[in-house]
């Protein structure tokens, strides 16, 4: 592999909190546009990796390198900016429950600083995407859960990130909504996004045949 197609890049990464060690000494890559999955048990240190990514966490020791950027040298008031090239998706969809459905990811675009000329056609296009052009001006309490985390899915889609991060996104969901939910995440990966996804799901994992990462105690399995 050439340096140029990684987009993410761990390096002998240690994370640490107090005694528990929760990343002991890992390497991986992702490509860009590639979908990931990272897997294994409750405490394995799946969502740790996502909030490295994210720039929450620093390593105790290693490098994290996202798109040829080493983390560590980036400044804390450049994290926002940094942030902004990255989609977030939760287990608990994150939607602030006093605003629509179009509200909710007019957010993230406030947050973008983008012109406001700008959002109806950007809004648009992802309630579309998500299949929620019909619940635009509804409010949260309106909606079912599959409909929620298409919510949370268009807010990290509205601001056009390069990588999509996802923990547990159907993990509050059925299964027939979980499928509706993954079907749109590898849409999203197939018009070139790079996903990297926390689930514990194995059906998940036995129906979408991607590359898994497998953490135990730490350590990549």
């Amino acid at each position: 592999m050439t340096q140029e197609s990684h987009i993410i890049k761990f390096k002998n990464v240690t994370k640490r909190f107090g005694g528990l060690v929760a990343l002991d000494s890992i390497d991986f890559e992702v490509e860009k546009g590639e979908f990931v999955f990272i897997t294994g048990p409750s405490g394995a240190g799946k969502t740790t990796i996502l909030k490295l990514i994210l720039g929450e966490f620093a390593p105790n020791s290693g490098e994290v390198v996202v798109e040829g950027k080493d983390l560590r040298n980036i400044k804390p008031k450049d994290l926002p900016f940094y942030r902004q090239t990255i989609g977030t998706v939760f287990q608990d969809f994150k939607v602030l429950h006093e605003r629509t459905v179009s509200e909710n990811v007019e957010v993230a675009l406030a947050v973008l600083g983008l012109s406001e000329s700008e959002w109806p056609e950007r809004i648009a296009h992802v309630l579309s995407l998500v299949g929620l052009s019909r619940q635009a001006n509804l409010f949260p309490s309106q909606l079912s859960g599959g409909e929620l985390q298409r919510v949370s899915l268009a807010r990290a889609l509205v601001v056009n990130p390069k990588i999509l991060l996802a923990d547990e996104p159907t993990g509050n969901l059925d299964w027939d909504t979980s499928g509706a939910i993954m079907e749109l995440f590898e849409k999203i990966n197939k018009e070139g996004k790079t996903v990297v996804m926390a689930t514990h799901n194995q059906e998940i994992l036995k129906k979408h045949k991607k590359r898994i990462i497998h953490l135990e105690g730490g350590k990549i399995k």
